[in-house]
């Protein structure tokens, strides 16, 4: 093997070790900051979201239009059928 592509190789060896180096530091940073701002805002909007539909579904209102619903869907009986 002559000297130059030796030379040639060696460097190339070193800048793809760099540049692995470099990747898997980043990696394990991105891993220790934990979920990005952008997942937290979303898990907070949706907390809310979720806070807002527990009220309406425990309130009473609600319950009491569901009921007259389902009374309504009910299927009556005709007016010989007593």
């Amino acid at each position: 093997m002559e000297v130059f592509t030796m030379v040639v190789l060696i460097v190339a060896i070193s800048c793809a070790a760099g540049v692995l180096n470099n990747y898997l530091k980043n990696q394990r940073i991105e891993r220790e900051k934990g979920p990005g701002n952008g997942v937290v805002e979303q898990l907070e909007e949706l907390r809310q979201r979720v806070a807002v539909l527990e009220e309406i579904v425990t309130d009473e209102r609600y319950q009491l239009r569901k009921e007259f619903d389902q009374l309504e869907r009910r299927p009556s009986a005709g007016p010989g059928s007593r």
